[in-house]
């Protein structure tokens, strides 16, 4: 019973529920507006007066093409809603805050996997990746331009060697 309790509990789960019970109120209003507004409106534009209602007949079966453009309108309606006032605000709000994110990763060359941004070799493949901001070159002398530049070669992996006896 404590489970359960921690369970019904939750945090995310009371704001399911929320979301649940506001979701079902709004769909009954925005029923309500199709139902009883908008379709009534475009009924009285083409000269039926209950749109609703509206159905033809194939054999004796009666099919409510009416009900049908309603349930069709408010799911419409509904999604329009959603989208443009959770979707859309929600993207632009992600994008904003992700725009001045520094990036901490980034793709192998060889293998294309995602690794850490400052990784020297890549975790996967091991091979060896160039800096990603190399730091400028140190200025030199006038004199000193002419001469070769002088590289830092990378120390190699230490190779044991063969057990001797």
């Amino acid at each position: 019973m404590k489970g359960f309790r921690a369970f019904i509990t939750k945090g995310n789960l009371i704001s399911l529920a929320v979301a649940v019970v506001i979701g079902t109120a709004f769909t009954a209003v925005v029923t309500a507006l199709v139902t009883d507004l908008i379709t009534p409106l475009i009924g009285a534009i083409v000269g039926k007066r209950s749109f609703p209602g509206l159905t033809f007949t194939v054999n004796h079966s009666p099919f409510y093409y009416g009900a049908f453009i309603n349930a069709g309108l408010t799911f419409l309606i509904i999604a329009a809603v959603v989208y443009y006032l959770l979707v859309a605000p929600m993207a632009k709000l992600t994008t904003r805050l992700t725009r001045n994110a520094e990036a901490t990763t980034r793709d192998c060359p060889e293998c294309l996997s995602t690794i850490p941004i400052a990784a020297s070799r890549c975790m996967y493949c091991t091979v060896q990746l160039p800096p990603m901001n190399p730091a400028p070159a140190p200025q030199t002398s006038a004199r000193h331009r002419a001469a070769p530049p002088q590289f830092h070669q990378p120390q190699q992996p230490h190779q044991p060697q063969p057990y001797q006896q």
